[in-house]
């Protein structure tokens, strides 16, 4: 009978995590676990978004460039073709005088002048006596002169300027020194 008290039932060494928890505790984890789903959704569908929204801005922005490419003249056109269709009139004139052929260049040269200025381009042109600037004029000859050296003498040649940058430098001819 010794033999029988000493047998007891085999213990089980490995823990079984269901069996050890409370049914109550199983339906917390559960809904944790789905919680944790759904809030791993979410972010992923915000992550989604995000990235559409990004490949969208950087398609405008490409589309937006593109334009600026193909219409930045249009300001100027714009402005150029009041200065043709003065052009054109003057030479539909059949007997013009000296004097009528004078004024409408006039006119149509304040045109030109008007529509460089709205389109922020401007001359260079250095008066005489002016440091020579290497950055805005190009010297093509030294000439003896009363001048201080390298100040302009004359200028050969306008320059333009197109929003503060060089389009073509004034030609000038520089005094050389003594």
């Amino acid at each position: 009978m010794q033999d029988q008290e000493n047998q007891e039932a085999p213990v089980d060494t490995q823990p079984d995590s269901t069996a050890a928890q409370p049914p109550e505790a199983n339906a917390g984890l559960e809904e944790q676990l789905a919680q944790t789903e759904a809030k791993l959704a979410e972010m992923h569908d915000a992550f989604m978004r995000a990235k559409a929204e990004g490949e969208n801005i950087r398609r405008r922005a490409q589309e937006d460039v593109a334009k600026a490419h193909k219409f930045a003249i249009e300001s100027f056109a714009e402005s150029m073709v009041p200065v043709r269709d003065s052009l054109e009139m003057a030479l539909k004139v059949e007997t013009p005088t000296i004097e009528s052929l004078k004024e409408g260049v006039e006119l149509t040269l304040k045109q030109l002048t008007s529509a460089f200025e709205k389109n922020r381009l401007l001359e260079v042109m250095p008066a005489p006596g002016d440091k020579l600037d290497p950055m805005k004029h190009q010297a093509v000859s030294l000439v003896p002169s009363e001048q201080e050296p390298n100040t302009v003498v004359s200028v050969l040649q306008k320059g333009y300027t197109i929003a503060d940058r060089l389009l073509r430098p004034a030609i000038v001819t520089v005094a050389q020194p003594k």
